[in-house]
């Protein structure tokens, strides 16, 4: 174990948008410093793949900061859709290793109006489609706490970055827990919003049918909270719509006391894997908590068939790809082959193709009903509290898949749909044994957060993951503010 971070959670983002406007430092000397540190840092943790240091210093210095809530504060971006014009974006792969952002999205924009200034982008899988970050094009990230270990992912790159003190706070995005399992790994605070709460745009409304959502990585429920209301909108051609809430989330912080909110927990993985002691621990740690602050307490899990949940979720995975990899194909005028990609990659694609139209659509029946069913547990709970993953964070060299289920992956094509939707699960199976609790909420299209409350006997961060009925993003930001200001976060 290597541990190279200690996260100083007063150090945020708000008090360095503070610094600036006492003037106390310029928008130049925290670039600087960020550079500084990535200097230090990045060749032990790969979590900055395109730095950007003399266009951010020229934009520090020239934009004007007045009244920005993070004023001159650097940041960094996923590579995975929040892409800034003129700027690689290559989703971590190696089709787009020379592909270049013809348009600044509208959340990248939005972040920008808030203060920020774009220092680089993190580094993720191919495609997010993992929940490490391990591309062949990127290698891994790796994780501050214990650089052996994986940061997670898929925004992976962005934790190890936030952690180590790179940034205050970077982008991401959570398709099946890529925020939530990357800030369970490394001791940050990881916000799923509301689907439609935080579009990213034009013209990409619908990722991964409403399954995936933008926010960002911090070390702060202040700055989450903060970060919420500059990027909450409802935009008018995003394909999924959320109200605003407001009164502002950063007004909530100052409240004194909290509904009494009613607890579920579950200890109980979703697919039947096993859960480690260190993550039920974690949870029951936050149980003591809950009760010695009078909240009440009780055992319930959502009556979710979580196999059926993951298996439609696989079926979306599967049509998206090979929706996505056909369009590639369309503009390099070409068909794409097994040596274009990484192996997941070619198992999705392939089996994406032999999808029938009625097996796509139903899947998102599943997915309602889901929704239906935790709307249902929500009228007798608030709050459903779970581990944000089954175990910390992974060694980086962890071997998921045997040699004769890689032969398998590899002669997708000879298989029926059938038999290939049973190939992705294998693929997917000892994986998601790590990370089984997040991926119901971006199903339900429900709020969903990490905080970071527990550290394992080998001092590795482990996180708690609350749930919310959608909308109530508040009630998960007035409960972790509260942890906070206990002292529970590690």
């Amino acid at each position: 174990m290597n541990p190279i971070t200690t996260i100083n959670r007063t150090d945020d983002a708000l008090r360095l948008a503070q610094e600036v406007r006492k003037k106390r430092v310029s928008p130049e000397e925290l670039v600087e410093e960020s550079f500084r540190i990535i200097q230090q840092w990045n060749p032990s943790l790969n979590a900055v793949i395109h730095p950007r240091k003399e266009k951010a210093l020229k934009e520090a210095a020239e934009r004007d900061f007045s009244d920005k809530p993070f004023g001159g504060v650097p940041i960094l971006v996923k590579d995975a859709g929040h892409t800034l014009k003129g700027e690689p974006s290559t989703s971590g792969s190696r089709l787009l290793k020379n592909h270049v952002a013809q348009q600044t999205s509208c959340f990248t924009k939005k972040l920008e109006e808030a203060g920020f200034v774009v220092i680089g982008q993190s580094n993720v899988p191919e495609f997010s489609f993992t929940n490490v970050t391990n591309s062949e094009l990127y290698q891994p990230a790796l994780n501050p706490w214990d650089t052996t270990r994986s940061p997670g992912g898929s925004s992976g790159g962005a934790a190890a970055a936030v952690a180590s003190g790179m940034v205050p706070v970077a982008s991401a995005s959570d398709g099946g827990g890529s925020i939530r399992i990357p800030a369970s790994f490394t001791g940050l605070v990881g916000l799923k919003p509301t689907r439609g709460r935080t579009p990213v745009g034009p013209g990409s409304g619908r990722d991964w049918q409403g399954a995936a959502v933008s926010f960002g990585l911090t070390k702060s429920i202040r700055d989450t909270a903060a970060l919420l209301d500059v990027l909450q909108v409802v935009q008018q051609g995003a394909a999924f719509q959320t109200p605003l809430f407001e009164k502002g989330y950063s007004s909530l912080l100052h409240e004194e006391k909290t509904r009494p909110f009613r607890i579920a927990y579950t200890l109980e993985s979703p697919v039947g894997s096993p859960v480690s002691e260190e993550a039920e621990e974690a949870v029951k740690q936050a149980i003591r908590w809950f009760e010695q602050k009078g909240y009440p307490v009780e055992e319930a899990a959502p009556p979710v068939d979580g196999v059926e949940l993951m298996r439609s979720y696989y079926v979306m995975n599967s049509g998206e790809t090979a929706a996505m990899m056909g369009n590639i194909e369309k503009r390099l005028g070409r068909k794409l082959a097994f040596d274009d990609m990484e192996l997941i990659t070619w198992v999705l694609f392939n089996a994406g193709k032999k999808l029938s139209a009625a097996d796509y659509s139903n899947t998102f029946s599943v997915w309602d009903y889901a929704a239906y069913q935790m709307a249902q547990f929500h009228e007798t709970y608030d709050l459903l509290l779970a581990p944000a993953t089954g175990e910390v964070a992974p060694l980086v060299d962890r071997e998921y898949r045997s040699p004769e289920l890689k032969e398998r992956m590899r002669n997708i094509q000879e298989y029926t749909a059938a038999e290939q939707q049973e190939i992705v699960w294998d693929m997917f199976d000892e994986s998601l044994a790590v990370t089984p609790f997040t991926q119901q909420a971006n199903l339900t299209g429900q709020p969903a957060i990490s905080l970071p409350t527990y550290k394992s006997a080998d001092g590795l961060p482990l996180g708690i993951q609350l749930t919310a009925p959608k909308g109530r993003e508040d009630w998960l930001l007035l409960i972790g503010h509260e942890m906070e200001q206990d002292g529970l976060f590690v």
